[in-house]
């Protein structure tokens, strides 16, 4: 293809993204469109830069004070994330949203949306901040290793290429749905912050998103927000937004508090957050995580006990060859049991109410 039908494709690629706002379906069904960058305007006001299929960065042309990720489908089949910001970027492209502050938006892992599995070859959360080089001698470099590592060179390049200096906030919201459904019907995994405090400024904002329950993460971790928080000092968080659906079959009027939110964060609007108050929160700490090391490895609960399920000190969690792991303290709890994880791999967080 010679240079005048490169740029009448992008050219035409642009006017449907502005007309039709459709940058997810095209990075799905088309996405050599986006094997290099496009870069365009919105009117006079937006810069929009497409790095990869699945990435879009919007720079307003006034100066801005936040740096905003916003992330989703890093597992296929967590639509309803996929669902919210699609439509945020929808109506950014058509001009319906303006933003005020510097945006990234990223759709993680497209092949396994097209399947809607969870992902493809291997679980794209556990490969970041370098894992994904971490490559056994019989193993080759699937997918979701190649995609981890464009999008962590993705939020380091918007992270280190404002154009003003200024003094700025860097946020990263990691939005998921978990496998199964949870007693706290929303929650937030706050990562180990490296002796840092945890900022309850950055709580309140996730109540406003309708998120009352934290887990404070008490060890580095191979998550994307764990990346951005290590690396970039971002106020970073993996948000869970209730349980898994198919596409088109997500109440959206259940993720009202959090679209409202977000949208209000990009379009530079005041979030009117109430002052903090530990009353309003349901707080835990990880106390045992808990890898599978058999082949036999199995949970003892029923495979829909919700998440932060509590359990009797003593009982039975889960059992493998020459293991039997216990709940250690009354009313410890489960998040995120999964039997059928690789050997290596966490099976279970349990986790016990603490304060900040």
């Amino acid at each position: 293809m010679n240079q005048i039908e490169t740029k009448t494709l992008s050219a035409n690629t642009i006017q449907r993204l502005k007309e039709n706002g459709c940058f997810l379906q095209l990075s799905r069904q088309d996405p050599q469109l986006f094997s290099k960058p496009v870069h365009f305007m919105l009117s006079q006001h937006t810069k929009v830069k497409i790095i990869a299929e699945g990435i879009i960065c919007f720079e307003p042309e006034n100066v801005t004070d936040k740096d905003i990720v916003l992330s989703c489908g890093i597992h296929g089949n967590e639509t309803a994330p996929i669902e919210i910001c699609d439509d945020l970027v929808s109506d950014i492209l058509s001009e319906k949203l303006i933003v005020k502050q510097r945006v990234l938006v990223i759709f993680g892992n497209l092949p396994a949306m097209d399947i809607e599995q969870r992902f493809v070859t291997e679980n794209m959360n556990r490969l970041f901040s370098g894992e994904h080089q971490n490559i056994n001698v019989d193993q080759r470099v699937n997918g979701e290793r190649h995609r981890a590592n464009q999008l962590e060179l993705a939020v380091k390049k918007f992270y280190c290429g404002r154009n003003n200096k200024q003094q700025c906030s860097r946020y990263h919201y990691d939005l998921h749905t978990a496998i199964r459904p949870s007693k706290n019907h929303k929650f937030a995994v706050y990562p180990f912050q490296n002796d840092k405090p945890w900022d309850k400024e950055q709580l309140q904002i996730l109540l406003a998103c309708g998120v009352n329950t934290i887990l404070l993460s008490g060890n580095p971790t191979t998550t994307f927000s764990y990346y951005s928080a290590n690396e970039f000092d971002a106020h970073a968080f993996t948000v869970e937004l209730g349980k898994v659906n198919p596409f088109g079959e997500n109440k959206m009027s259940d993720f009202q508090d959090v679209i409202e939110t977000l949208t209000k964060m990009v379009c530079g609007n005041n979030l009117a957050l109430k002052p903090y108050n530990q009353a309003d929160f349901l707080i835990y700490k990880v106390n045992q995580v808990i890898n599978k090391l058999q082949a036999d490895f199995v949970l003892n609960f029923a495979d829909d006990m919700p998440n932060f399920s509590d359990f009797a000190r003593g009982e039975v969690l889960a059992t493998e060859s020459g293991a039997i792991y216990r709940a250690e303290h009354e009313g410890e709890a489960i998040v995120f049991p999964n039997a059928d994880v690789e050997i290596g791999q966490r099976a279970i967080l349990t986790v016990i109410p603490t304060t900040i």
